[in-house]
Protein backbone atom coordinates (compact mmCIF):
# COMPACT_ATOMS: atom_id res chain seq x y z
CA UNK A 1 0.00 0.00 0.00
CA UNK A 2 1.36 3.41 -1.03
CA UNK A 3 1.06 6.63 0.97
CA UNK A 4 0.25 9.53 -1.35
CA UNK A 5 1.90 12.90 -0.85
CA UNK A 6 -1.05 15.02 -2.00
CA UNK A 7 -2.67 17.53 0.33
CA UNK A 8 -5.25 16.32 2.84
CA UNK A 9 -6.83 19.21 4.79
CA UNK A 10 -7.97 16.69 7.43
CA UNK A 11 -4.27 16.25 8.29
CA UNK A 12 -4.36 12.47 7.94
CA UNK A 13 -2.67 9.99 5.60
CA UNK A 14 -3.99 9.10 2.14
CA UNK A 15 -3.36 5.48 1.14
CA UNK A 16 -3.51 4.02 -2.35
CA UNK A 17 -3.88 0.38 -3.30
CA UNK A 18 -4.16 -1.25 -6.72
CA UNK A 19 -6.75 -3.89 -5.84
CA UNK A 20 -9.22 -4.05 -2.95
CA UNK A 21 -12.55 -5.71 -2.29
CA UNK A 22 -13.91 -2.28 -1.41
CA UNK A 23 -12.35 0.89 -0.06
CA UNK A 24 -15.11 0.80 2.57
CA UNK A 25 -13.81 -2.58 3.75
CA UNK A 26 -10.30 -1.15 4.15
CA UNK A 27 -11.67 1.85 6.00
CA UNK A 28 -13.30 -0.48 8.53
CA UNK A 29 -9.95 -2.20 9.02
CA UNK A 30 -8.24 1.15 9.54
CA UNK A 31 -10.89 2.11 12.08
CA UNK A 32 -10.08 -0.96 14.16
CA UNK A 33 -6.41 0.07 14.05
CA UNK A 34 -7.31 3.51 15.46
CA UNK A 35 -6.47 5.40 12.27
CA UNK A 36 -7.16 9.11 12.70
CA UNK A 37 -10.08 11.24 11.57
CA UNK A 38 -9.73 12.02 7.87
CA UNK A 39 -7.76 8.93 6.85
CA UNK A 40 -8.36 8.16 3.16
CA UNK A 41 -8.08 4.94 1.18
CA UNK A 42 -8.23 5.05 -2.63
CA UNK A 43 -7.89 2.22 -5.13
CA UNK A 44 -7.51 1.49 -8.82
CA UNK A 45 -10.03 -1.34 -8.71
CA UNK A 46 -12.72 -2.73 -6.40
CA UNK A 47 -13.79 -6.34 -6.82
CA UNK A 48 -16.85 -5.81 -4.59
CA UNK A 49 -17.59 -2.10 -4.70
CA UNK A 50 -20.73 -1.07 -2.87
CA UNK A 51 -23.49 1.39 -3.68
CA UNK A 52 -26.65 2.51 -1.94
CA UNK A 53 -29.31 -0.05 -0.92
CA UNK A 54 -26.81 -2.92 -1.20
CA UNK A 55 -26.28 -2.31 -4.90
CA UNK A 56 -22.87 -2.96 -6.42
CA UNK A 57 -20.58 -0.24 -7.77
CA UNK A 58 -18.96 -1.42 -10.98
CA UNK A 59 -15.98 0.42 -12.52
CA UNK A 60 -13.29 -0.70 -14.96
CA UNK A 61 -9.76 -0.68 -13.58
CA UNK A 62 -8.22 2.78 -13.29
CA UNK A 63 -11.18 4.57 -14.86
CA UNK A 64 -12.71 6.09 -11.73
CA UNK A 65 -11.73 7.93 -8.59
CA UNK A 66 -12.74 5.47 -5.87
CA UNK A 67 -12.09 6.36 -2.24
CA UNK A 68 -13.40 6.23 1.31
CA UNK A 69 -12.62 8.73 4.04
CA UNK A 70 -12.83 7.72 7.69
CA UNK A 71 -14.48 10.40 9.82
CA UNK A 72 -14.64 10.36 13.63
CA UNK A 73 -17.02 12.53 15.68
CA UNK A 74 -17.02 12.57 19.49
CA UNK A 75 -20.66 13.65 19.87
CA UNK A 76 -22.71 13.95 16.68
CA UNK A 77 -22.38 13.48 12.94
CA UNK A 78 -22.59 16.76 10.98
CA UNK A 79 -26.10 17.44 9.71
CA UNK A 80 -26.83 16.08 6.21
CA UNK A 81 -23.25 14.86 5.82
CA UNK A 82 -23.94 12.83 2.67
CA UNK A 83 -25.63 15.76 0.93
CA UNK A 84 -22.86 18.15 1.92
CA UNK A 85 -20.32 15.70 0.55
CA UNK A 86 -22.41 15.64 -2.62
CA UNK A 87 -22.24 19.42 -2.81
CA UNK A 88 -18.44 19.27 -2.53
CA UNK A 89 -18.23 16.73 -5.36
CA UNK A 90 -20.76 18.66 -7.43
CA UNK A 91 -18.80 21.91 -7.17
CA UNK A 92 -15.50 20.18 -7.92
CA UNK A 93 -16.85 18.62 -11.11
CA UNK A 94 -18.59 21.84 -12.13
CA UNK A 95 -15.38 23.85 -11.80
CA UNK A 96 -13.50 21.20 -13.74
CA UNK A 97 -15.93 20.86 -16.65
CA UNK A 98 -17.80 24.17 -16.78
CA UNK A 99 -20.99 22.13 -16.99
CA UNK A 100 -24.17 22.42 -14.93
CA UNK A 101 -23.92 19.69 -12.29
CA UNK A 102 -26.78 18.65 -10.00
CA UNK A 103 -27.16 16.81 -6.70
CA UNK A 104 -29.87 14.18 -6.86
CA UNK A 105 -31.22 13.54 -3.38
CA UNK A 106 -30.02 11.70 -1.44
CA UNK A 107 -26.59 10.73 -2.83
CA UNK A 108 -26.03 10.97 -6.60
CA UNK A 109 -24.30 13.59 -8.74
CA UNK A 110 -25.68 14.11 -12.25
CA UNK A 111 -24.82 15.84 -15.51
CA UNK A 112 -27.60 16.04 -18.11
CA UNK A 113 -29.63 13.64 -15.99
CA UNK A 114 -26.87 10.99 -16.04
CA UNK A 115 -25.00 9.79 -12.98
CA UNK A 116 -21.35 10.79 -12.88
CA UNK A 117 -20.69 10.23 -9.17
CA UNK A 118 -22.19 8.54 -6.15
CA UNK A 119 -21.77 8.71 -2.40
CA UNK A 120 -22.33 6.14 0.34
CA UNK A 121 -22.06 6.78 4.07
CA UNK A 122 -21.85 3.96 6.62
CA UNK A 123 -22.14 5.16 10.22
CA UNK A 124 -21.36 3.44 13.51
CA UNK A 125 -22.25 4.60 17.02
CA UNK A 126 -19.98 3.55 19.85
CA UNK A 127 -20.94 2.86 23.45
CA UNK A 128 -19.28 6.10 24.59
CA UNK A 129 -21.62 8.11 22.35
CA UNK A 130 -19.06 8.86 19.65
CA UNK A 131 -19.64 8.19 15.97
CA UNK A 132 -17.57 6.88 13.12
CA UNK A 133 -18.50 7.43 9.47
CA UNK A 134 -17.04 5.69 6.44
CA UNK A 135 -17.81 8.05 3.57
CA UNK A 136 -17.35 6.35 0.21
CA UNK A 137 -17.20 8.39 -3.01
CA UNK A 138 -16.92 7.23 -6.61
CA UNK A 139 -16.48 9.52 -9.63
CA UNK A 140 -16.54 8.21 -13.21
CA UNK A 141 -13.55 9.63 -15.08
CA UNK A 142 -12.47 7.78 -18.23
CA UNK A 143 -14.96 4.91 -18.47
CA UNK A 144 -16.51 4.95 -21.94
CA UNK A 145 -19.22 2.30 -21.58
CA UNK A 146 -21.70 1.41 -18.87
CA UNK A 147 -24.17 -1.45 -18.38
CA UNK A 148 -27.44 -0.93 -20.25
CA UNK A 149 -29.47 -0.60 -17.05
CA UNK A 150 -27.32 2.28 -15.79
CA UNK A 151 -27.99 5.83 -16.94
CA UNK A 152 -24.44 7.03 -16.36
CA UNK A 153 -21.67 9.11 -17.88
CA UNK A 154 -18.05 10.02 -17.22
CA UNK A 155 -15.85 13.09 -17.34
CA UNK A 156 -14.25 11.83 -20.54
CA UNK A 157 -17.61 11.36 -22.25
CA UNK A 158 -18.74 14.91 -21.53
CA UNK A 159 -15.51 16.92 -21.64
CA UNK A 160 -11.84 17.03 -22.71
CA UNK A 161 -10.47 13.44 -22.72
CA UNK A 162 -6.83 14.53 -22.96
CA UNK A 163 -6.92 16.06 -19.49
CA UNK A 164 -8.67 13.17 -17.79
CA UNK A 165 -6.40 10.55 -19.34
CA UNK A 166 -3.33 11.85 -17.51
CA UNK A 167 -1.99 9.31 -15.00
CA UNK A 168 -2.07 11.66 -12.01
CA UNK A 169 -5.43 13.25 -12.75
CA UNK A 170 -7.36 11.09 -10.29
CA UNK A 171 -5.14 12.21 -7.45
CA UNK A 172 -5.46 15.89 -8.40
CA UNK A 173 -9.23 15.48 -8.39
CA UNK A 174 -9.07 13.67 -5.03
CA UNK A 175 -7.14 16.57 -3.52
CA UNK A 176 -9.69 19.10 -4.78
CA UNK A 177 -12.66 17.06 -3.52
CA UNK A 178 -11.07 16.62 -0.08
CA UNK A 179 -10.42 20.36 0.23
CA UNK A 180 -14.01 21.15 -0.73
CA UNK A 181 -15.39 18.48 1.59
CA UNK A 182 -13.39 19.86 4.50
CA UNK A 183 -14.78 23.35 3.83
CA UNK A 184 -18.36 22.11 3.42
CA UNK A 185 -18.27 20.43 6.82
CA UNK A 186 -17.03 23.63 8.45
CA UNK A 187 -19.76 26.02 7.26
CA UNK A 188 -23.44 26.37 8.13
CA UNK A 189 -24.94 27.80 4.92
CA UNK A 190 -24.93 24.45 3.11
CA UNK A 191 -28.70 24.21 2.68
CA UNK A 192 -29.29 27.27 0.49
CA UNK A 193 -26.31 26.41 -1.71
CA UNK A 194 -27.42 22.81 -1.98
CA UNK A 195 -30.93 23.84 -3.02
CA UNK A 196 -29.41 25.82 -5.89
CA UNK A 197 -27.95 22.53 -7.16
CA UNK A 198 -30.89 20.29 -6.25
CA UNK A 199 -31.95 18.04 -9.12
CA UNK A 200 -35.58 18.56 -10.22
CA UNK A 201 -36.32 21.29 -7.68
CA UNK A 202 -39.68 22.83 -8.57
CA UNK A 203 -40.63 19.84 -10.73
CA UNK A 204 -42.91 16.84 -10.39
CA UNK A 205 -41.32 13.52 -9.41
CA UNK A 206 -42.32 10.20 -7.87
CA UNK A 207 -40.65 9.36 -4.57
CA UNK A 208 -40.59 5.62 -3.94
CA UNK A 209 -39.97 4.21 -0.47
CA UNK A 210 -40.44 0.86 1.22
CA UNK A 211 -43.87 1.90 2.44
CA UNK A 212 -45.36 3.89 -0.43
CA UNK A 213 -45.01 6.05 -3.51
CA UNK A 214 -45.69 9.77 -3.51
CA UNK A 215 -46.04 11.98 -6.57
CA UNK A 216 -45.39 15.63 -5.97
CA UNK A 217 -43.27 18.72 -6.49
CA UNK A 218 -39.82 19.00 -4.92
CA UNK A 219 -39.59 22.30 -3.04
CA UNK A 220 -36.25 22.00 -1.28
CA UNK A 221 -34.27 20.42 1.55
CA UNK A 222 -35.14 20.34 5.24
CA UNK A 223 -32.84 21.44 8.05
CA UNK A 224 -31.64 17.87 8.60
CA UNK A 225 -31.34 16.96 4.94
CA UNK A 226 -34.89 15.72 4.38
CA UNK A 227 -36.45 16.03 0.94
CA UNK A 228 -39.37 18.49 0.91
CA UNK A 229 -42.26 17.62 -1.38
CA UNK A 230 -45.75 19.00 -1.89
CA UNK A 231 -47.79 15.86 -2.77
CA UNK A 232 -50.04 16.13 -5.80
CA UNK A 233 -53.47 17.43 -4.84
CA UNK A 234 -52.27 18.77 -1.48
CA UNK A 235 -51.13 22.20 -0.33
CA UNK A 236 -48.79 21.35 2.55
CA UNK A 237 -45.14 20.35 2.42
CA UNK A 238 -44.12 16.90 3.64
CA UNK A 239 -40.66 15.82 4.76
CA UNK A 240 -39.11 12.55 3.61
CA UNK A 241 -36.09 10.95 5.26
CA UNK A 242 -35.54 8.17 2.72
CA UNK A 243 -36.62 7.11 -0.72
CA UNK A 244 -35.72 6.95 -4.39
CA UNK A 245 -36.61 9.69 -6.86
CA UNK A 246 -38.15 8.64 -10.16
CA UNK A 247 -39.17 10.97 -12.95
CA UNK A 248 -42.71 11.45 -14.24
CA UNK A 249 -41.36 12.29 -17.70
CA UNK A 250 -38.02 11.98 -19.55
CA UNK A 251 -35.27 14.31 -18.15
Amino acid sequence: MTVLTIKNPFNAPIYHEKNVSSTLDISYQFAKDASPHGTVITADFQSAGRGRSERSWVADRGTSLLFTILLRYPKAIPTALTLRAGLAVCNSIEKLTGRDVKVKWPNDILIDGKKIAGILADAEKHKNGSFMVHLGIGINITQMEFPDHLKATSLQLISNPLVFGQSDFRFSLLEDVLCRLYDELEVDNWKSRLEEKLYKKGEQVVLSSIESEVMGCITGIGDSGELLIIPQGESGVKLFLAGEIRLTSPP
